[in-house]
């Protein structure tokens, strides 16, 4: 190998490194929301619905950033794009150590969002641009996605551990403040690839683009799939702590309905369980979808979260216990896939643009999903199994989504002239 191609390896070593761990530093401090809601209702005495704004507002900023800024990345390229959004996200970080009030804090959240929003949608596109086929552009996702999952373990638990030492959780944002800083440099360091071929000189790049594939089949397909894949995802780590309560009309936060031992435990850390299950299935998901149809592979994996909903719901909390965190290793793959076929299926010059469209639907399936099933609940005196319902019903839908993705292949020729005219130089 001549020293030309060893750089060249090296810089898309760096690149795949960076785009990792950007995916596990946010996830470090979204998926801790639930730890923090706790202490932001004892520290500034606040009801539920107001502190369940700090979940609510950062996908709404992801959502807004995803749709009308996604085509950052495709206009001013990856590199500036990303850079941006990191110094945002960073920035928004070291001032949570100045938040004394709510608001204050709320427009924080808000802030980190858009950034999210601007540099995801950069490394999204970038994933494209370091592969050198369809199959390995989903290899990738998958392996982005595997570090995202490993960053939703590790930042509630940091959360815990500075609670139990008297620490204020603020500085869990200052780390991953540290953390983005340290990403900027890799990202300033990193020498990116082109993207802008097939891009024609006259070709508009605004916002407009965003909203024009709104009306395209291969980009609503995928994010509708996307925001019915996560508004179930999302239904296991906020309601199934309320669900796994055995007896509706007397919540409590004991499970005195398990034996003793195992089923006891594993209700106490079913929504770890699920993530550490979801983490492993994804670097186990890199493999698979190397080696089988990642149509075959969406179609049975989707089958098997809605036996584990429907299991669930059908046995109750004594059988849901086993079943809901279950589902996080058939879960593992679904998100990424569909990320990366949506993407797949446009030029590389496009990604950002694209990429951005399939993160507004995701947000807004994080953000509607749990709350209509809260509604959902809230109508029928509370119980969180009825909730789970509407939750199985999506996941029915994504069921027969990807069955009908399996029978017609309706992306077949798509993704196969996309390969010839992208991938194989």
């Amino acid at each position: 190998m001549s020293d030309l191609q060893a750089q060249h390896q090296r810089n898309l070593q760096l690149i795949r490194w960076l785009t990792y761990l950007m995916f596990m530093m946010f996830a470090m401090t979204s998926d801790s929301v639930g730890e923090i809601i706790k202490e932001l209702k004892r520290e500034f005495d606040v009801n539920n619905t107001q502190a369940s704004l700090m979940h609510s507002l950062f996908m709404v900023g992801v959502a807004f950033s995803g749709l009308f800024l996604g085509f950052l990345a495709d206009k001013f390229g990856r590199k500036k794009t990303i850079i941006l959004g990191l110094a945002l996200f960073a920035a928004s970080c070291y001032l949570f150590l100045l938040g004394t009030s709510f608001t204050f804090i709320l427009g924080l959240i808000t802030i980190s969002g858009l950034a999210v929003g601007i540099f995801k949608t950069a490394a999204l596109a970038l994933i494209g641009d370091i592969s050198t086929s369809t199959k390995e552009h989903t290899g990738t996702m998958n392996g982005a996605e595997a570090f995202f999952g490993v960053g939703a373990i590790i930042g509630p638990l940091i959360v815990a551990w500075l609670i139990r030492e008297g620490v204020d959780w603020k500085w869990l944002y200052v780390l991953a403040g540290a953390l983005c800083t340290l990403l900027i440099i890799m990202a300033w360091k990193a020498d990116y690839p082109d993207h802008s071929q097939g891009l024609k000189p006259d070709q508009p790049i605004d916002v407009k683009r965003s909203l024009l594939l709104l009306t395209n089949p291969y980009a609503m397909g995928f994010s509708v799939a996307a925001f019915l894949y996560v508004a179930a995802e999302s239904a296991i780590y906020v309601w199934m702590p309320s669900y796994l309560v055995c007896s509706a009309s007397d919540l409590t936060t004991t499970f005195d309905c398990y034996t003793e031992g195992p089923e006891k435990m594993l209700a106490m850390y079913a929504v770890s369980a699920f993530f550490s299950l979801r983490a492993l299935g994804r670097f186990v998901g890199i493999w698979m979808m190397q080696h089988f149809n990642w149509a075959v592979v969406m179609l049975m994996f989707s089958l098997a979260i809605l036996v584990c909903f429907l299991g669930g719901l059908w046995g109750g909390p004594p059988l849901a216990v086993f079943l809901f965190p279950l589902s996080g290793i058939f879960m593992s793959v679904i998100y990424p896939t569909i990320n990366s076929k949506g993407i797949s299926c446009f030029p590389k010059h496009e990604h950002g643009t694209v990429a951005g469209v399939i993160l507004f639907f995701t947000a807004a399936g994080a953000a509607a999903g749990p709350l209509i099933m809260g509604i959902v609940s809230d109508a029928n005196g509370g119980d969180a199994r009825y909730g789970f319902m509407v939750a199985a019903g999506f996941t029915a839908l994504l069921f027969f989504g990807f069955l009908y993705n399996y029978l017609r292949n309706p992306t077949e020729e798509r993704l196969a002239e996309i390969e010839r005219t992208e991938y194989q130089h």
